[in-house]
């Protein structure tokens, strides 16, 4: 499983970055914009968030934004259309406009899951993204989904992967991709942890 995070201000994780041993995750406030070049420039997977989880989101900035990033849709692994945190039924109208715009941008679209989810309109979006409360996410309804998702071939992400244990649980749910904040801290004493974390999956007390 890859993960996902913030270039941060280390050399390390951005060497890390464009040999694919981990991925980038940018969004449209993305500060280290040097960072993001030197990944994009040395063929880097990376995802695009969306941004939409601080209140001052604004769709013309985001779109705008990822309208900018098509030179490297080859590389993309999702562009996460807008969604709000915790609310299924707002995420969809939130989403809904936009999931084939996406597409036309050449952009594999993720949809992302949140609390309250009854349906997925499954065709119209190419990857599903586990976020939502820390509730939800961990709990059986965002399982049976993440198995329905990989029962149909379509990968799924997890937000929020902050620990070890954490990553062993979206690993064991089928997900192919997961992201964090981790790496911010401590960033050179942190990268090893997460090269790490694949090699240590197997272990049978975790749950």
């Amino acid at each position: 499983m890859l993960y996902l995070g913030n270039p941060c201000a280390s050399d390390k994780i951005i060497a890390a970055m464009c040999a694919g041993k981990i991925g980038l995750l940018d969004q449209p406030r993305q500060r280290n914009r040097t960072a993001v070049a030197t990944v994009h420039a040395a063929g880097g997977p990376w995802a695009a968030d969306n941004g939409a989880f601080t209140a001052s989101w604004k769709a013309d900035e985001w779109w705008a934004w990822l309208q900018r990033q098509t030179e490297h849709a080859g590389t993309c692994l999702f562009a996460t259309a807008p969604d709000v945190v915790a609310d299924a039924a707002a995420t969809w109208e939130r989403s809904r406009p936009w999931l084939d715009r996406i597409r036309g941008l050449g952009f594999p679209v993720a949809y992302v899951g949140q609390d309250g989810l009854t349906e997925l309109p499954w065709g119209d979006f190419d990857v599903l993204f586990l976020g939502g409360t820390d509730q939800w996410k961990l709990g059986p309804e965002a399982a049976r989904w993440a198995t329905s998702a990989v029962e149909r071939g379509v990968p799924v992400h997890c937000g929020r992967v902050n620990s070890h244990r954490r990553y062993v649980y979206a690993m064991r749910l089928g997900c192919s991709t997961a992201d964090g904040t981790y790496l911010r801290f401590g960033p050179d004493v942190n990268l090893p942890n997460v090269l790490a974390w694949s090699r240590s999956v197997e272990q049978p007390d975790l749950f």
